[in-house]
């Protein structure tokens, strides 16, 4: 049968290439995934603004290129997603030098140092779309030669982005201001802290405008009231897949600045959930795959799910490789993995303590409300053993009507609604409490001694600690008001 040879037209193709969906952060990172799989242990970017008109530049000590690989690296799709990958290779379409750079600016340079012979190319996308053709210059220009400078030592590369038109809206009438300029070089700092945390932590050296990133764990090692659960292995497809669970502690348990640096970039609700990594590199984050809602008892769980790149097309990872899709063989596995752990944060975060995981119910507290031990869809149940219900059950006196009515009370101050309304539950230091605030908290106290169940002050002052309005007093300061205007003997229940 005769074939047509048909060549795609430049411009358009070059247009489509650059809204293939990358951000500014995902891009930076696509082109420092080429950096390490260069070997380079050492990779300095730099922003410069110069009212729009500044670059990107981006170095690394990595083995560099000779003139026919920076060839190739230049050609657009120049790998076969089907070939096998190098182990720890991060790249796999190869177009993400290409494409990443087209997202943020119009003219792409590189030089490339190997050996001690350096070469150079060019992409400059005026031309390109102005002929209409495939043209890359063999060189680069001379007015970026003194901008891009010079690979000092025997092999490296350095990428230099300008005309930024996508990036800070270079040639266009919304040119950034520099604060959000620098801004938006602040969100890649962090964003880069995060998807490169476990290299990081190791032996890669990653610098932005001089300063050093230093990696931010999501799961928080080191935290000694951290949960880590039992690591599980499973095939997809007969590759293996590593599983990690663990349940971050109580947010009462941080000092304001510990919360948010532990909120990463997204904050504490939005950055719960699955954190996917492949070749121990965060790809995708904070997502639960439609298995589960994103809510505030939930908060604490961040699942760990580590693949190889041998694994890609059965994740479907994209070029940008920032998007997946969970297999299916695999969904069943993480959601049963994923509720168990969703169980355990919802019992912290409403009681700030372990439930016995063998199906017991939480036990020895005065909250009015638990969750179901069978819990299908996270369902609460009243806590049958609250010695107020107890103590009206055992009654048979005139004293009944009034136990009822205190542990109704009870139900109507404790209820989860209302423990978990609250947005800020981080413990504040020298918190002045108001009138009206330390009333409540002396009433609730009174009511409750005045059951005469033996209480401890202790357990009373977590209690409402837990409630709404209260969630960011210390329980120290609920104890001390209570020991110092309640009217009971405090030494007999402390």
């Amino acid at each position: 049968m005769d074939t047509i040879y048909t060549k795609p037209s430049a411009a358009p193709v070059i247009q489509a290439l650059r809204n293939i969906g990358y951000n500014a952060q995902t891009a930076i990172a696509d082109i420092v995934d080429n950096s390490i799989d260069a070997k380079a242990d050492s990779v300095h970017i730099e922003f410069e603004y110069d009212l729009g008109n500044g670059y990107i530049r981006i170095e690394d000590n990595g083995t560099g290129m000779t003139d026919k690989e920076l060839q190739q690296a230049m050609t657009i799709g120049s790998k076969d997603p089907r070939q096998e990958r190098s182990k720890a290779e991060l790249g796999r379409f190869g177009m993400g030098l290409k494409t990443a750079s087209f997202s943020m600016g119009k003219r792409l340079c590189v030089l490339t140092k190997k050996g001690g012979i350096i070469s150079e190319r060019c992409w400059d996308l005026d031309y390109v779309s102005d002929k209409n053709e495939w043209l890359l210059y063999e060189s680069i220009p001379n007015e970026i030669k003194n901008r891009i400078g010079q690979v000092e030592d025997n092999s490296g590369t350095i990428i230099f982005i300008d005309r930024l038109d996508r990036f800070c809206g270079y040639g266009t009438h919304k040119v950034l201001k520099s604060d959000s300029y620098y801004s938006k070089v602040k969100r890649i700092h962090k964003y880069l802290e995060m998807v490169f945390h476990a290299m990081l932590d190791k032996d890669l050296l990653i610098t932005i405008n001089g300063n050093t990133l230093y990696p931010w764990d999501p799961f928080l090692a080191g935290n000694p009231r951290r949960i880590e659960g039992e690591e599980q292995i499973i095939r997809v497809n007969k590759k293996l897949v590593r599983i990690t669970p663990y349940v971050l502690p109580h947010p009462q348990t941080f000092n304001q600045i510990d919360y948010k640096y532990a909120g990463g970039v997204k904050g504490w609700r939005d950055q719960q959930g699955f954190y996917i990594y492949r070749e121990n590199r965060m790809v995708s984050f904070g997502d639960w795959f439609g298995m589960f809602p994103k809510d505030v008892p939930s908060e604490l769980v961040r699942i760990k799910i580590e693949f190889s790149n041998a694994a890609d097309e059965d994740w479907k990872i994209d070029v940008k490789k920032s998007t997946i899709f969970v297999p299916d063989e695999a969904k069943e596995d993480l959601q049963a993995i994923a509720k168990y752990y969703r169980q355990i944060s919802q019992e912290i975060m409403l009681y700030r303590t372990k439930a016995n995981r063998t199906g017991e119910k939480i036990k020895g507290t005065l909250n009015t409300w638990e969750l179901a031990a069978d819990d299908i869809n996270s369902a609460y149940i009243l806590n049958r053993t609250h010695p107020v219900l107890t103590q009206v059950l055992k009654s048979v006196d005139k004293d009944m009507r009034k136990k009822i009515n205190v542990y109704l009370k009870l139900v109507e101050l404790g209820s989860p609604n209302n423990l978990l309304k609250t947005s800020n539950m981080v413990k504040k230091e020298n918190l002045q409490i108001d009138e009206k605030s330390k009333k409540l908290i002396i009433d609730y106290a009174e009511i409750l001694f005045s059951t005469g169940i033996e209480i401890n002050i202790e357990k009373i002052a977590e209690t409402i600690s837990m409630m709404s309005g209260f969630e960011g007093i210390e329980i120290s300061t609920i104890k001390t008001i209570i020991e110092k205007e309640v009217n009971i003997n405090a030494s007999s229940h402390t």
